[in-house]
């Protein structure tokens, strides 16, 4: 997720227009998939299974594409399992734990997440964490106060049948000195992962992570088996304007080389769009070379659908995503 989550909460102004279809409905979670009961009969919903029944990998939907509504209270964290299936026809979802940051030891709110994704057929892939300290800190004391803070997500994951957590691998210091305190962060935690049955795996999300190389060294100096990536096809900007994520990037890491690096370890594939031209192509990446890349790597996991577009209603956003992909992977099944 190439922009910081936590400054959209300055971005929320106005957003009431356009979201009217992902909260109707949302009374009942044993309606999802019946066009007679929700009134929804677009093809892009239905369409799906038989859309998608040839790709050489699984579809799924990240829940930051909807981040608007939902940091909006127009979407509630406990319905996004029916509006994936009912309004997208997706089975299977990615978290972020910005929406329920409260709730990873809340059993009673985890069961009732769990239910409804039971009522409608959903399945729980992944848990996207932020927010919970640096786990590349080159400091021994912030660097396991990190790591430890992630143990209840690897925990809520287990709870909700989840495969993986999504981290950062971030830190304040030298790449060298980031480097070895992320191999350490990291392997610590995916030794607690790997007692869940759970995978850790580093997105590249910005600072010294974007750059594909240096994560890719990260991932073989952990060296376990339950520790990967989640290559971003748009997360590689390496310095902003601002800090880490603000302003206009003024240095960028190859995207395509850097997925190319980083695929040998991927246990997952972030999607990620923001405009489309009138063909429905992604304008600022080439689905058709970045999803040849996942091939050839041999990858045959999910590719989370992560529509981050400032301008675009995110409904339309999913779903031309969805297009995209279906379109672009049928040309190489």
């Amino acid at each position: 997720m190439s922009t910081n989550r936590r400054r959209f909460l300055q971005q929320l102004g106005g957003l009431a227009a356009g979201f009217g279809t992902i909260t109707a409905g949302l009374a009942s979670c044993n309606d999802a998939g019946n066009p007679a009961e929700t009134g929804k009969t677009d093809s892009s919903a239905t369409a799906t299974p038989a859309a998608a029944a040839n790709l050489f990998f699984e579809i799924s939907l990240a829940q930051w594409s909807l981040n608007k509504p939902l940091f909006a209270k127009q979407l509630d964290n406990l319905d996004f399992p029916l509006v994936a299936k009912r309004d997208y026809g997706i089975s299977v979802v990615e978290y972020v734990n910005q929406f329920f940051m409260d709730k990873a030891k809340d059993e009673k709110y985890l069961a009732e997440l769990l239910k409804r994704c039971n009522d409608n057929g959903v399945k729980n892939h992944l848990i996207m964490c932020d927010g919970e300290g640096s786990l590349g800190a080159p400091n021994d004391k912030e660097r396991l106060k990190a790591v430890e803070a992630h143990y209840k997500w690897v925990d809520a994951a287990k709870y909700l049948g989840c495969a993986t957590i999504r981290v950062n691998a971030h830190g304040e210091g030298s790449r060298e000195d980031v480097q070895k305190a992320a191999i350490d962060g990291l392997g610590r935690l995916g030794e607690y992962g790997a007692k869940a049955g759970i995978n850790v795996i580093v997105e590249n999300h910005g600072g010294y992570t974007s750059d594909g190389g240096w994560l890719a060294a990260v991932m073989k100096g952990v060296n376990k088996p339950n520790v990967g990536t989640l290559p971003d096809f748009g997360n590689f900007c390496i310095k902003h304007e601002e800090g880490m994520y603000g302003g206009k990037c003024v240095e960028e890491y190859d995207r395509y080389k850097g997925t190319q690096e980083l695929m040998p370890y991927a246990k997952g594939v972030s999607a990620k769009t923001h405009d489309f031209d009138a063909q429905g192509n992604c304008v600022e990446t080439d689905y058709n070379r970045m999803l040849k890349i996942v091939k050839d790597a041999g990858f045959t996991g999910y590719i989370g659908i992560e529509f981050e577009g400032s301008k675009g209603d995110p409904v339309e956003g999913i779903k031309k995503t969805k297009a995209l992909l279906e379109r672009v992977g049928a040309t190489l099944s």
